[in-house]
């Protein structure tokens, strides 16, 4: 978590593992603390930047990545859903 919800079930630094992502909602269960287990439903929340010159409002849920996994390591692995970020899957050296 970013960002402070629903203190004490969801403020900074909670740890969550996520569920399921529907629509405009993550679903997700606490993995740590006096709330371990529980589901929680995050909503996106509004980020309005402040050191631009013009204005704008831009939904985003306040969450963020905690654990991932390289290309090598995933090789083999079956899961039913799974995000893949492949902007820069090679570096130079595995090209030779």
């Amino acid at each position: 978590m970013l960002r402070n919800i629903n203190q004490p079930r969801l403020c900074d630094e909670k740890r969550l593992a996520l569920k399921n992502m529907i629509n405009n909602i993550v679903e997700a269960t606490t993995i740590k603390g006096k709330y371990k287990g529980e589901d929680v439903l995050i909503p996106p929340v509004p980020m309005i930047p402040t050191d631009l010159p013009f204005d704008f409002k831009r939904l985003q849920f306040p969450v963020r990545l905690a654990f991932a996994m390289t290309i090598n390591k995933s090789q083999g692995q079956s899961l039913e859903v799974c995000g893949i970020n492949l902007e820069f899957p090679f570096n130079q050296k595995a090209l030779n």
